[in-house]
């Protein structure tokens, strides 16, 4: 194997740019993942069962299919009932909406591991419900909390490169393409890898890291 330095230099003007379309997708994603996981773990709490099973159903399906599949029907299927996205919005919004389910369950956890001695103290202050839960119980929760979300952060970055399936051009899109157009490809899948790794393996020390000083 003949290593071509020439190729990983034409490569990186694709590179830039596959890698700040992966961050964004990452940052918007983890958003929508953590303001949509909220509102299902809030939904799971509600006193009704009209809105707790619902959002148990959804929850349930959106987690048990593939992230893949999902970003298909958003991409395919959709715009056959009038609904059409651009694949950066596609894809954003099923990584955010696939991985809120799991943040749904971090969320959950933590709130049932606030000790039910707040609940009862909010009470007894006559807290209003809306100030318990902005001022008491969801400070303590994401203290607990924080790690797991990092983790799904990570995870979430790791299967961006299932974006190039509906042609976002995310980093594995423009090494495709870079190999494509010089019929090389040893060169810039491994740029790929090996920027993959540079940014995961820090954050997950970061994880670990946070983890720690939280607990």
């Amino acid at each position: 194997m003949n290593w071509d330095w020439s190729a990983v230099v034409d490569f990186l003007p694709r590179f830039w740019d596959g890698l700040l379309v992966t961050l964004q997708v990452l940052v918007l994603g983890s958003l929508l993942s953590f303001t949509l996981g909220l509102v299902w773990a809030l939904g799971f709490r509600a006193p009704s069962r009209v809105v707790r099973w619902p959002v148990h159903a959804v929850t349930e399906f959106v987690r048990t299919t593939p992230l893949l599949v999902q970003l298909f029907f958003l991409f395919f299927v959709l715009p056959e009932w009038g609904v059409q996205f651009s694949a950066m919005t596609t894809g954003t919004l099923a990584i955010g909406l696939h991985y809120s389910t799991y943040t749904a369950q971090v969320y959950r956890a933590g709130i049932d591991a606030v000790p039910a001695g707040q609940w009862e103290a909010a009470t007894a202050l006559s807290l209003p419900r809306h100030r318990t839960w902005l001022t008491v119980i969801l400070p303590q929760a994401l203290r607990r909390i924080a790690p797991a979300l990092g983790n799904y952060v990570i995870a979430m970055l790791k299967d961006t490169p299932l974006l190039a399936g509906i042609s976002v051009l995310e980093l594995l899109q423009q090494s495709r393409l870079e190999s494509a157009a010089t019929f090389q490809y040893i060169e810039p899948l491994t740029v790929v890898g090996v920027a993959f790794v540079l940014i995961a393996y820090p954050a997950s020390l970061l994880v670990r890291s946070l983890e720690r000083r939280l607990v």
